[in-house]
């Protein structure tokens, strides 16, 4: 069995893996990092500063290696967990979840694992979560792990 695990280094996702390892321990995993090149470009843009969509180069070189550090961390955190996991990076090309979504079924993945890191308020109910959306569009079982109890 092969467990898709999406990984963000937030601490929702760290608690998905935690949760996964619980559940299928020993069962494989490939935890993938989707790299947000579209995303970034328009933070960037709506930040004043010019950019165009191909981010060749040095840079492009620097996030797609902090990307791939990023799914390393996350396989090291589920190998911890108790999975034997694989570290994967993904651009996305539409979107994350679609990516995600994607990728479950190119390796056949028998379930997808995904923290709740969601949008919250007004822009969750016009956008969606990442979450939310791999729950809606996916043609295998998912499983959303609730992020860690806030301190109060």
């Amino acid at each position: 069995m092969t467990i898709l695990i999406a990984y963000d280094g937030s601490d929702d996702a760290k608690t998905a893996i935690a949760f996964a390892g619980e559940l299928f321990r020993g069962e494989h995993a490939v935890v993938l990092t989707v790299w947000e090149r579209l995303a970034m470009t328009s933070a960037r843009a709506s930040a004043g500063l010019m950019m165009t969509l191909d981010q060749s180069g040095v840079e492009d070189e620097a996030i797609g290696q902090a990307m791939s550090e990023l799914a390393q961390h996350g396989a090291n955190l589920a190998r911890e967990a108790g999975l034997d996991a694989t570290p994967r990076c993904d651009v996305d090309s539409v979107a994350v979840w679609s990516t995600i979504v994607d990728v479950a079924d190119e390796i056949d993945a028998k379930l997808i694992v995904t923290g709740t890191r969601g949008l919250g308020g007004v822009r969750s109910l016009l956008l969606g979560s990442t979450s939310d959306r791999v729950l809606h569009h996916a043609h295998r079982p998912v499983l959303v792990v609730p992020g860690p109890e806030a301190s109060t």
